[in-house]
């Protein structure tokens, strides 16, 4: 096996980064929130030669989930992910899309939940999975301990962190996530996050105004 490699695909008019994580030698891999634009990731995918294996979600808003059931249909791909707490918001993307004036996007329910310490894996690559709720009630995250890296979702940004002003947010418990879950995985761990540029958790804790004192 190779080392991990992740490219990404901003999609929908949120440009969330739809991120496929593959083995650069195998060419296998996952795709991690495809919130949209189906068409474009499958492009991308027969491109570059990739074989996907399933599909993981972090969290159930429209512009990660929105296009997980059309993905799951044109691939027959896995839709793993992430915790039960997230149902609600998963059964009412479409509700949600609507009002955002976005079409396309649907309503979805994994082929399987995940818990806090659960373990996911494509090929020899293992990823721990951490429940971090806050920004969304079943937000997960999915850490590679081997290789230090992790991809955060909405929860920790480079130099942000995820709102907490839509349904089933809550400031403290974003920030308890982030304290108990995210900061312990060490300073050196790289991350990918669902929107904009990653960053290491190292320098998020040394400059992002918002985690200063956890």
């Amino acid at each position: 096996m190779g080392q991990i490699q992740a490219g990404i695909i901003p999609v929908t008019p949120f440009q969330q980064n739809c991120t496929i994580l593959f083995d650069d030698e195998t060419r296998e891999g996952v795709i991690v929130d495809p919130g949209g634009d189906v068409d474009v990731i499958l492009q991308v995918i027969a491109e570059n030669k990739l074989t996907l294996k399933a599909i993981w979600l972090t969290h159930g808003h429209l512009d990660h989930a929105g296009g997980a059931a059309e993905l799951k249909e044109k691939t027959g791909l896995t839709i793993i992910g992430p915790h039960k707490d997230d149902l609600p918001l998963l059964q009412r993307i479409e509700t949600q899309a609507a009002s955002y004036g976005i079409s396309g996007l649907r309503s979805v329910e994994p082929d399987q939940w995940l818990e806090d310490g659960d373990k996911v894996s494509f090929g020899d690559h293992v990823f721990e999975v951490y429940h971090c709720p806050g920004h969304a009630p079943g937000h997960v995250i999915y850490f590679h301990r081997g290789q230090k890296f992790a991809h955060l979702g909405d929860v920790l940004f480079a130099g942000s962190v995820g709102r907490t002003d839509l349904p089933g947010g809550d400031h403290q418990t974003l920030m308890n996530s982030i304290r108990d879950k995210v900061l312990p995985l060490g300073d050196d761990v790289g991350f990918i996050c669902g929107h904009g540029p990653g960053s290491r958790i190292g320098d998020e804790r040394r400059s992002n105004p918002f985690i200063q004192g956890l």
